[in-house]
């Protein structure tokens, strides 16, 4: 059973796969995650007061949904199958 954020997760990267093509190179990839991350750290830059925790949480989903994206697109899910992440 999925959590509430992986069901937001799942979400985001279906709409991204719909909007855009496949992630080509691990640069492309690493370019993505990067800009999310980058706008989140905008928003965490911010006196506490002003942030949005909507906003953030969508930036949160979107980091998480394109590392999913690139790891599948650039087939790096299939490496090391049956004997976890270390």
């Amino acid at each position: 059973m999925l959590t509430r954020f992986q069901c937001h997760v799942a979400l985001e990267l279906s709409r991204a796969r719909a909007k855009f093509g496949p992630l080509h190179t691990a640069h492309e990839g690493y370019a993505v995650i990067l800009e999310e991350v980058d706008e989140l750290w905008e928003m965490v830059k911010q006196k506490q007061v002003h942030r949005s925790p909507a906003a953030m949480l969508k930036e949160l989903v979107q980091i998480a949904a394109m590392c999913e994206r690139m790891a599948e697109d650039l087939s790096l899910m299939n490496c090391d199958e049956g004997k976890g992440v270390r």
